[in-house]
């Protein structure tokens, strides 16, 4: 593999570590209420027509296939980012593709803590945000640091998919030259570095919710 290719993939390497990051944050920052409302909706405080709501909601987007969400909401990507292309119109459809697949797995965490916690709260004459805040997220932390985990992993692949509308990234890296060019070695070089990125995440999502754990 030539220098400039060389460069090349460290260069789409960083495109996709700034698009896969930064959709994740504004996944977490979303569907963390999202996810917490579903579940408090039901469980906490319950609201069974919101719940309901929520989660047809969440299910329906949740069952879009990423490569047609991507193409399907290019108007609204314009709106937000005045384009189409690139790493930051990329993220858009990143986020909005992530957020419902988060908030799911935070409605999942919540339900796999001990069923005592909710009513020890409120025995304790706790209200319903202090036990979301003071019970309910302290308890869940390895859980939803795992499920953050899995998003950003997940949105790994989606980055790679954004690549064929011109994202930028790996995913851009390979069509052009990969796929386009008949390059194999390119095309080998973006999936052996897509699976040291999804790896390096696994070990440190890993690492952090053995540590939380254990605390």
């Amino acid at each position: 593999m030539s220098y400039p290719m060389v460069y090349n993939l460290l260069e789409a390497t960083a495109q996709t570590l700034y698009m896969v990051l930064t959709s994740t944050f504004f996944a977490v920052l979303l569907g963390l209420p999202l996810g917490t409302l579903l579940y408090t909706s039901k469980q906490i405080k319950p609201a069974p027509k919101l719940n309901k709501i929520l989660s047809a909601v969440i299910n329906a987007t949740r069952s879009i296939p990423f490569i047609i969400l991507l193409v399907a909401i290019i108007p609204f990507t314009r709106l937000i980012v005045g384009t189409s292309i690139g790493m930051n119109a990329a993220i858009v459809p990143l986020t909005l593709g992530a957020i419902p697949f988060f908030a799911r797995l935070v409605d999942s965490v919540y339900k796999s803590l001990p069923a005592g916690l909710i009513e020890t709260g409120y025995s304790m004459g706790a209200s319903t945000r202090q036990i979301i805040l003071h019970i309910l997220l302290p308890e869940a932390k390895p859980g939803l640091i795992h499920a953050i985990t899995l998003t950003a992993i997940t949105l790994v692949n989606y980055s790679a998919m954004a690549g064929t509308v011109g994202a930028g990234g790996l995913g851009t890296l390979a069509i052009n030259y990969g796929y386009q060019r008949f390059d194999a070695t390119v095309m080998l070089a973006t999936v052996v570095v897509l699976i040291i990125m999804v790896q390096f995440m696994q070990m440190c999502g890993d690492y952090l919710t053995k540590r939380y754990l254990h605390h």
